[in-house]
């Protein structure tokens, strides 16, 4: 780390790390992995790991679990120096690709299991018995609800890859597609209530 850094930076990337410590829990992550992964995203140099343990105020055994997580999600990068001993670490400067790993990690360990569970959930009306109406549609609500969460899962797969920088013109006409054909929606829905 720089000697000659500003107090204002300072401050700047004490918030930076608190902030998105706070947020961790929004992203599916813990809080320290969060806040070691703001540290090394504010700064510019790699940092070892007991940089990041006087920094953030955590043992070494939370640090390298931490470190090993966001390695191995590819948040982080580990960075080795010619005549060092110890491991540097970097994260990931991209936005755009912190976002999609983030999405897409919490696709496979949140959203994966929910549709596992409900396919099993579904097994039960398939014993070969004939089915209630109430089991009938309750049924359906089930095989909705999967059939959403599969559609979700395609869609998530299939625009993530787009989600980037260099696409950011054709994302804003997507939004500005979605958004005009929402307000569109909720004018119609107003002039049907007026009616």
């Amino acid at each position: 780390m720089s000697e000659q850094r500003s107090k204002r930076y300072e401050k700047a990337s004490e918030q930076f790390v608190l902030l998105w410590g706070e947020m961790a829990s929004a992203w599916g992550i813990n809080k320290t992995m969060a806040q070691i992964h703001a540290l090394l995203y504010a700064e510019n140099e790699p940092l070892d790991t007991d940089t990041i343990m006087n920094q953030l105020h955590i043992s070494r055994g939370n640090a390298n679990m931490n470190l090993r997580n966001l390695v191995q999600w590819q948040l982080v990068n580990k960075v080795h120096f010619k005549g060092k001993r110890k491991d540097f670490y970097t994260a990931e400067k991209d936005v755009w690709n912190i976002v999609a790993v983030l999405i897409d990690e919490r696709q496979q360990r949140e959203i994966a299991p929910i549709q596992h569970n409900l396919v099993e959930c579904l097994k039960l009306f398939e014993n070969g018995e004939e089915l209630t109406e109430e089991e009938k549609e309750f049924k359906e609500r089930i095989e909705n609800f999967i059939e959403f969460l599969e559609m979700f899962d395609r869609f998530t797969k299939a625009m993530l890859p787009y989600i980037n920088k260099k696409n950011l013109k054709f994302l804003k006409k997507l939004v500005k597609l979605a958004e005009a054909h929402q307000s569109l929606k909720g004018e119609a829905n107003t002039v049907s209530a007026n009616d």
